[in-house]
C-alpha cells in the first residue's frame, strides 16, 4: 500500500466541497473523482477541485485509484450508496447521521463488518480541542461525582434553508429536523464525554417552520452514572447562538460554546489549568448556529486524516460505526418519547 489513500466524494452538494477542502489540507489522502446522481453537479465539482466524474455508480466503485469513499448524500439515502460501497470493498467515511433508523444504521455496519472495510461517522467535533481537555478531565476523574450534563443548541435557520430543499424537513431524507440533523453533534458530544443514556422524556414541535419535522424540542435525560441533564435545540432562534455544553460533578464544571471555553473550575486546581483558560477562553463566534456554511473544514481534515492513517496502518479509526450508532439509538429514543408523552427507557 501506498503513502497515500485515494478518495472519492460521493454526492456534490454542500458538505462535499467540506470534504474537498479537507483532503486538500490533509498529508495522507487524496481526492479521486466525484459521483453524483445529478451528471451535472458532479461535472461542475469535479472541475473544480480538478478531479474525474463518474456517469455511473458502477464505474465510480470500480475505479481501482478509489480505496474510500466519503459519503455526502440527502441522509435517508445513506444505506443505499454505503452497502454497495462496503461490497466493493471501499473504506467509508460517511456524513451524520450513519442513517436515519437503528435498522439501517445496523444494516450499514454489518456491510462493512462483512467486507472487511473501516466504517467512519462524521463527527469531526470530538477532534476539537475542548472537547478532548473534557474528555480527559473526565477521565481523569476530576469532576468528582457526575450530577449534570446539558446541551443547548439555539440555532437559527430561514424559511430559504428549507424550502430550497427536496430533502431536509423529511422523515423520509432528513430523518427528523433540529435534533437529527442539526443538534446530533451535540448528542454525540454528550455520550462521549458523560456516557450513555438510561432514560429520556421529550417534547417536540413545529413553531415557526412549514417542515413535517420538528423545530424545537427540549428533552430531560437521566444517564447510566446516575447524572442528569437537559437538551434544548432549536433552529428557530434569531439571529442563531454558539451551541453549548456545560458538564458538572461534584468536584467541579466545565462549559464550553464551539471551540471556546467558558468556565473551567475544579476543586482541586492543576498547574495546567491557567494554560487551559488562557489560550481557550474569549469571544465565541456562532459558528455554524446561523448559517450552514459558516463552519470550518478543518474538523473533516482531521477526521479524513484519522480514517487514512487507520486504513495504511491496519488499525481501528478513531470513531468508528458503532460509536455513530450511539447518537442515533438516543435520538430515536427522544423522538419516541416526543411522539408518545411517556418517558423511553433504554436497553442494557
Amino acid at each position: 500500500m501506498g503513502t497515500k489513500v485515494g478518495f472519492g466524494i460521493i454526492g456534490a452538494g454542500m458538505i462535499s466541497g467540506f470534504h474537498a477542502k479537507a483532503m486538500k489540507k490533509s498529508e495522507n489522502c487524496y481526492l479521486v473523482g466525484v459521483y453524483d446522481a445529478n451528471p451535472v453537479a458532479a461535472e461542475r465539482m469535479a472541475k473544480e477541485y480538478g478531479v474525474r466524474h463518474y456517469q455511473k455508480y458502477e464505474d465510480f466503485l470500480a475505479d481501482p485509484e478509489i480505496q474510500a469513499v466519503t459519503i455526502a448524500v440527502p441522509s435517508g439515502l445513506h444505506g443505499e450508496v454505503a452497502i454497495p460501497a462496503a461490497e466493493a470493498g471501499k473504506h467509508i467515511l460517511c456524513e451524520k447521521p450513519l442513517e436515519i433508523t437503528l435498522d439501517k444504521v445496523d444494516a450499514i455496519i454489518a456491510a462493512c463488518d462483512a467486507n472487511n472495510v473501516l466504517l467512519s461517522p462524521v463527527f469531526q467535533s470530538r477532534f476539537s480541542k475542548p472537547v478532548q481537555l473534557v474528555k480527559q478531565a473526565m477521565q481523569a476523574g476530576r469532576f468528582g461525582r457526575m450530577v449534570l450534563a446539558s446541551a443547548q443548541m439555539r440555532w437559527f435557520r430561514d424559511t430559504a434553508y428549507y424550502s430550497g430543499s427536496t430533502w431536509r424537513g423529511t422523515w423520509k431524507l432528513d430523518g427528523g429536523g433540529a435534533l437529527m440533523n442539526q443538534a446530533i453533534h451535540t448528542i454525540d458530544l454528550l455520550i462521549f464525554i458523560n456516557g450513555a443514556p438510561k432514560e429520556v422524556f421529550a417534547f417536540s414541535g413545529t413553531l415557526t417552520h412549514s417542515i413535517e419535522v420538528e423545530d424545537n424540542l427540549c428533552a430531560a435525560i437521566k444517564y447510566r452514572n446516575g447524572s442528569f441533564g437537559t437538551i434544548e435545540v432549536s433552529t428557530s432562534c434569531a439571529p442563531g447562538f454558539p451551541r453549548r455544553l456545560e458538564f458538572s460533578g461534584s468536584a467541579g464544571t466545565v462549559a464550553f460554546e464551539e471551540s471556546k471555553i467558558t468556565r473551567w473550575e475544579f476543586a482541586n486546581p492543576l498547574p495546567e489549568d491557567e494554560t487551559i483558560i488562557n489560550e481557550l477562553f474569549g469571544p465565541v463566534n456562532a459558528a455554524g448556529g446561523r448559517a450552514p456554511m459558516n463552519i470550518s473544514s478543518d474538523g473533516h481534515a482531521m477526521q479524513i486524516e484519522d480514517l487514512a492513517d487507520a486504513i495504511l496502518t491496519g488499525r481501528r479509526p478513531f470513531l468508528d460505526g458503532r460509536e455513530g450508532r450511539r447518537a442515533i439509538e438516543l435520538i430515536c429514543g427522544i423522538y419516541e418519547s416526543a411522539r408518545t408523552g411517556k418517558p423511553f427507557f433504554f436497553g442494557s
